[in-house]
């Protein structure tokens, strides 16, 4: 509730003062140029920070004795007024080394006192400063409601300039550009607010003069101006102005206004005969006329110019985002009641509707009922015989904002008939907490007495299509319907497939139950053990895949012939030196991790043909334990001699059997529960556990460990899924 809280509050924020904040931004950054063409003027001297007045004012007396007023501006230019020899005004820049004139005052640009205006007052003058001052405030309070959306995203403080995950164009650059601007555009906000509060009188900001006790002067020791202690100590950078005496009577008398203080100094010993102390409000006042203007930096200016035009996009992304997600919205065909396909989503930034939206569609045309929802509208659906979910990830691992109440309202409305269910998490590997959400979606349903999966759980990293187009694939196999969501999924066959050659097979030995078969490709391909094989049967745009295991630079596969199987029966046909057409579909998200303590294999049957590679390839000899369930010993033989080897090498720590239906008649899962401590303790060491093989395999097997993992290590099985220890490939 807190992050959808913060993200309205940015949005109404944004949204109540996005036109005077664009009329601010536009007037700002033309006038942070203001500064700059000041500062590239040659009216600042050389060494001006070390100049003392003991040094200049002399110097001054003597080249004009008629000067009343001394002033140093934002750009350290030094101008005197008074008159000249002549009697004429004076009014002139000056090299205090010297007294020269180097430069006439001009007019200012009337350009920038109309941009002035309009950016102060609205040409509306009190009332106009007003909304100006409250659009200050606003902008303040966005950014802090947008640092801390940044933090929440960014799971911490800590990882507040960690790696942000590529989302669209807006979405992206709004986080980008936010963290880079951050501190100068709170800057321009905190000090617009405080001038405006000043402007206002709600700060208050008095000045007071000396006061002179006249009664007190002193007209002896005589000194020099240039041995004054005040003027020794006191620089022309600490001045912003000096008012001289107006003739040589003791009464008359020196007034320095410095930064912080306005003294007033005895013209002929030098003896300091008031002084004031400006108040702190004073100072913050100066500070943020310099810090809101720029004016006394160009290279501030600069930044204060970026700044103003990273909120021009910063308004126009927000809207484009915003946008975005109300786009997402989906019209039902069918209401929830009625549908037999619910699509439930759960998504932070609205990029997870745009997947959904493919698959209604798709459904839609192939003539099934489908309704689409939020995961926080789950309810009782009596017609249906599917629900796919669809979700990313927020913070540390948290649901979406739309996802919140789901978990809660599983375990309220339970289905009353049974419902297939497929999980569908979307995320990025940049984030330590890769689709934790969906995986604890995933172990929630998997509990469900109502619950059967369709597929195991998928994933999809930074929203590649070629994933999506993975678990469309898989889905449709299961529920037999065509998802055609992608150009990738059209009805036509893919193009710029490879040609393979039967090198050897098992097939022709056995008329049932689990088979072998080796291929090896025309040309040298990009293959790794975990990869999939897509195959096309009848050469339509019915595609199976199988998983793959490389074993001296040739492709196999371990197959269970299924009765009536258009991928199994089409293989099992196949003969030595038979070619067929296919294509390599990279499954990265199931490699043999490059770095890990120990790997812990667990398969059954045709599950074995990824490890099988895997471990041939494991020429590091990680410790890597083996779990494998066969029906018949028979069926293990086929790989038994090339494990043994593997073991004897020390590719293979250990080899773990279990046969359903001979000998002792156990599942793979009995002898995880018989090695729980051990493998409980691996995962916390930070061991890599991979899964291949059947879901009704999967299913037990991660039923199993989340008791394991919660009983032994006090954490959910969903914590080692998110942190790429617990890897899965089931069909």
């Amino acid at each position: 509730m807190t992050i959808s809280v913060w993200r309205y509050s940015h949005l109404a924020l944004a949204v109540s003062s996005f036109l005077l904040l664009t009329l601010a931004s536009v007037t700002g950054i033309i006038l942070a140029f203001q500064p700059v063409a000041e500062k590239i003027k040659p009216y600042r001297v050389d060494s001006f920070n070390e100049i003392t007045l003991a040094r200049a004012l002399p110097v001054l007396r003597q080249a004009y004795p008629d000067i009343t007023e001394l002033s140093v501006d934002a750009n350290h230019f030094v101008q005197v007024k008074g008159t000249d020899a002549d009697g004429k005004k004076l009014q002139a820049f000056i090299d205090p080394n010297t007294g020269k004139i180097i430069g006439t005052p001009g007019k200012q640009s009337e350009f920038f006192q109309w941009v002035t205006a309009l950016h102060r007052s609205l040409f509306l003058h009190e009332a106009g400063r007003f909304f100006i001052g409250l659009t200050a405030f606003l902008l303040m309070l966005i950014t802090v409601s947008g640092t801390i959306l940044i933090i929440q995203r960014q799971r911490g403080l800590k990882r507040f300039f960690t790696k942000i995950a590529r989302d669209n164009f807006a979405q992206y650059y709004h986080v980008v550009l936010g963290r880079l601007s951050l501190i100068p555009i709170f800057i321009i906000a905190l000090s617009g607010t405080y001038l405006s509060l000043a402007r206002f009188g709600l700060i208050e900001t008095p000045k007071q003069s000396p006061k002179i006790d006249f009664d007190a002067i002193q007209s002896k020791p005589e000194r020099k101006a240039a041995e004054f202690a005040i003027f020794k100590e006191t620089k022309l950078s600490d001045v912003e102005s000096i008012e001289f005496p107006f003739s040589e009577d003791v009464e008359d008398y020196y007034t320095l206004k410095l930064k912080a203080r306005e003294v007033a100094v005895n013209q002929v010993t030098g003896e300091i005969l008031a002084e004031v102390k400006y108040p702190m409000s004073v100072m913050l006042t100066n500070l943020s006329l310099d810090l809101h203007t720029g004016r006394a930096s160009g290279i501030w200016a600069i930044v204060l110019a970026v700044a103003s035009a990273n909120i021009l996009f910063f308004i126009y992304s927000g809207f484009a985002i915003t946008l975005k997600r109300r786009a997402n919205r989906t019209k039902n065909k069918y209401k929830a009641n009625e549908s037999n396909f619910i699509i439930l989503i759960g998504s932070e930034n609205g990029n997870t509707f745009g997947f959904a939206q493919a698959i209604h569609r798709s459904l839609l045309k192939a003539g099934e009922r489908s309704h689409v929802t939020e995961l926080n509208n789950y309810a009782v659906f009596p017609e249906a015989k599917h629900i796919i979910v669809l979700t990313a990830t927020y913070g540390l691992g948290d649901p979406p904002t739309n996802a919140t109440k789901f978990a809660a309202l599983v375990k309220k409305h339970p289905q009353q008939n049974p419902v297939h269910y497929s999980v569908l998490g979307f995320g990025s590997h940049a984030y330590p907490d890769f689709c934790k959400f969906a995986y604890e979606v995933n172990s929630l349903l998997s509990h469900q007495q109502w619950a059967s999966p369709l597929t195991d759980i998928h994933t999809v990293n930074d929203r590649s299509p070629q994933e999506f187009s993975l678990w469309a694939e898989a889905w449709s196999q299961q529920a037999g319907i065509p998802l055609n969501v992608l150009p990738q999924l059209q009805n036509t066959q893919p193009k710029d497939l490879d040609t393979f050659t039967v090198t050897a097979t098992t097939s022709t030995n056995r008329t049932d139950g689990t088979f072998t078969i080796q291929l090896q490709g025309k040309r040298r391909l990009r293959v790794n053990s975990g990869d999939l094989l897509a195959i096309y049967p009848i050469n339509d745009h019915r595609e199976r895949l199988y998983s793959i295991g490389v074993i001296a630079g040739q492709i196999n596969l371990s197959v269970r012939l299924q009765p009536d199987g258009l991928g199994s029966g089409f293989l099992h046909r196949l003969t030595l030196g038979e070619k067929i057409r296919a294509r390599i579909v990279e499954n990265k998200h199931f490699y043999f991790p490059a770095e890990a303590k120990e790997v812990i294999l667990i398969s059954n049957g045709t599950g074995i043909a990824p490890f099988l590679g895997m471990i041939s390839q494991n020429i590091n000899k990680t410790p890597c334990q083996l779990y494998c369930g066969f029906r018949q010993r028979s069926s293990f033989e086929m790989y038994e001699g090339l494990l043994l080897e593997n073991h004897a090498s020390g590719q293979l720590t250990n080899i773990h059997t279990a046969f359903s239906r001979e000998g002792e008649k156990q599942y793979v899962s009995d002898l995880i529960e018989r090695d729980a401590e051990l493998i409980s303790k691996a995962l916390e060491a930070g061991s890599v556990l991979m899964l291949c093989g059947s879901l009704a395999m999967q299913k037990d097997v991660m039923e199993l460990l989340e008791t394991i993992c919660s009983k032994k290590n006090g954490k959910s099985i969903s914590y080692y899924q998110s942190h790429n220890q617990v890897l899965s490939d089931c069909y």
